[in-house]
């Protein structure tokens, strides 16, 4: 199945970091074919036409909503309500619409996500709970990577 896994955040903002860091694990391994990786500092316009041609998109991203560890996976959908305006960078559903949209296809697309204990300046260097919450996302990640529907529990 043609994957792109989009790891984005700052690697100089603590856990931030963690979208990044799982991206250049997954970019330095073994991947089935038609599987790609793409590390970013942050989601811009310049994605939908890769997102287009992707049958599942997995993005990977710190949570500031989420108590620190803490790991989801959820389904992406688009969000339609933000086409108004392209701005200089943008979340999973609004990638999606502009998908959908522009090319008339949106991908199947999750959004694992974990909480982030902190956010201050630290290059590429997570937090305990942060580094135990990577080994559970590369967990997932490879979940979906041989699920067959893309189903997770």
């Amino acid at each position: 199945m043609k994957t792109l896994i989009i790891g984005y955040g700052s690697p100089i903002r603590g856990d931030d970091a963690i979208g990044p860091l799982v991206a250049d694990y997954f970019a330095h391994s073994e991947l089935p074919p038609g599987v790609n990786v793409l590390s970013r500092h942050i989601l811009t316009a310049e994605l939908v036409a890769d997102l287009a041609e992707q049958e599942r998109v997995i993005f990977v991203d710190a949570a500031i909503d989420a108590a620190p560890g803490e790991v989801r996976c959820q389904h992406v959908i688009p969000n339609g309500e933000t086409l108004s305006s392209m701005a200089h960078f943008l979340n999973p559903p609004e990638l999606l619409a502009w998908c959908a949209a522009l090319y008339g296809r949106v991908p199947e697309s999750f959004l694992i996500s974990a909480g982030g204990a902190s956010f201050d300046y630290a290059n590429y260097q997570l937090t305990p709970l942060a580094q135990q919450a990577f080994t559970e996302i590369v967990a997932q990640v490879q979940q979906l990577l041989i699920a067959d529907d893309g189903i997770v529990n």
